[in-house]
């Protein structure tokens, strides 16, 4: 199993990157410095989560050499329209100290102004198209959000990052994506958000099949999942302050679930989502002012 993936435009994308949701910026660099240091070659950010200017300062006091290291940001819903976003690319470059972001994408889909959604995609297009991003997609689309977009638009999104993991699947989006060419990417890969209910028995933590898929290989509850998402061709995205967690989450290539381990992973997915519902994501509730600086 290669440890790399090829979008629909050819450009090649870690399997398994690092996330920096919820690190708070004070200690983003201390932590993507640990996932580097690890191995990690994809690190993935966006405006909304205000440590953008921590990735790029790791990437910079790294010394790694900018083709060396994946960059994936995201746009958040108060810049878009056109114009704004082109804008928010500006934003986003400048804290992360590159000229060239690798995969750039929208944070959600705003469904009560979807022409401000548009608009924001159709700059993401002209930003592909002069070289400042490398690649381009999005992030919390659902199918319907798709099929509008792919209809007004010209360039298939190269991903879309949605909540994905043993406990929420949502495979008919990954189906309708990988009919058109999307890569999946999933955030909360190992259910972390399955943790915030405050009940330990339903976590994916300490799922029983899990875990005893686990024991038989050795590896942890965590390596588990990442390994599922990677032979199902998914790409992920943990995320870690602890530098021995960022470095077992990476941990990950030197084994395979079987088919039958496979297979009674699937059967876990309990369809309850953890996240905000797409769908009533707008402006007034979620809207937030992203700095210049």
């Amino acid at each position: 199993m290669t440890n790399t993936l090829t979008l629909n435009n050819g450009v090649d994308i870690p399997a398994l990157g690092f996330g920096v949701f919820q690190t708070p910026p004070a200690e983003t660099a201390e932590a993507v410095a640990a996932a580097l240091s690890t191995g990690y070659r994809l690190i993935d950010t966006a405006a909304a989560y205000a440590n953008e200017r921590g990735v790029g300062d790791a990437l910079k006091a790294s010394g790694s050499a900018r083709d060396d290291v994946f960059i994936e940001s995201k746009v958040w819903i108060s810049d878009y329209g056109y114009d704004e976003t082109l804008h928010a690319f500006e934003k986003s470059s400048r804290k992360l100290h590159v000229d060239v972001i690798d995969l750039f994408i929208l944070h959600q889909a705003l469904p009560g102004a979807f022409d401000k959604t548009i608009a924001a995609y159709k700059a993401l297009e002209t930003l592909l198209a002069d070289g400042k991003v490398r690649a381009i997609g999005v992030s919390n689309f659902m199918i319907d959000h798709l099929t509008t977009l792919l209809d007004e638009t010209d360039v298939v999104p190269a991903v879309n990052q949605i909540e994905v993991h043993p406990y929420f699947q949502q495979r008919d989006l990954q189906d309708f994506g990988t009919r058109h060419g999307i890569l999946t990417q999933a955030w909360s890969p190992i259910g972390g958000i399955t943790s915030y209910r405050g009940d330990d028995s339903k976590s994916t933590f300490n799922d029983p099949v899990i875990v005893e898929i686990a024991q038989a290989h050795e590896k942890s509850a965590a390596q588990v999942m990442l390994r599922w998402h990677i032979q199902h061709g998914v790409q992920a995205i943990p995320k870690s302050v602890k530098p021995a967690r960022i470095a077992e989450n990476f941990d990950v290539f030197d084994f395979e679930l079987t088919p039958d381990e496979i297979a009674r992973i699937d059967a876990l997915d309990t369809g309850v989502r953890g996240g905000p519902e797409p769908e009533v994501v707008t402006l007034e509730t979620f809207g937030r002012d992203i700095p210049e600086d």
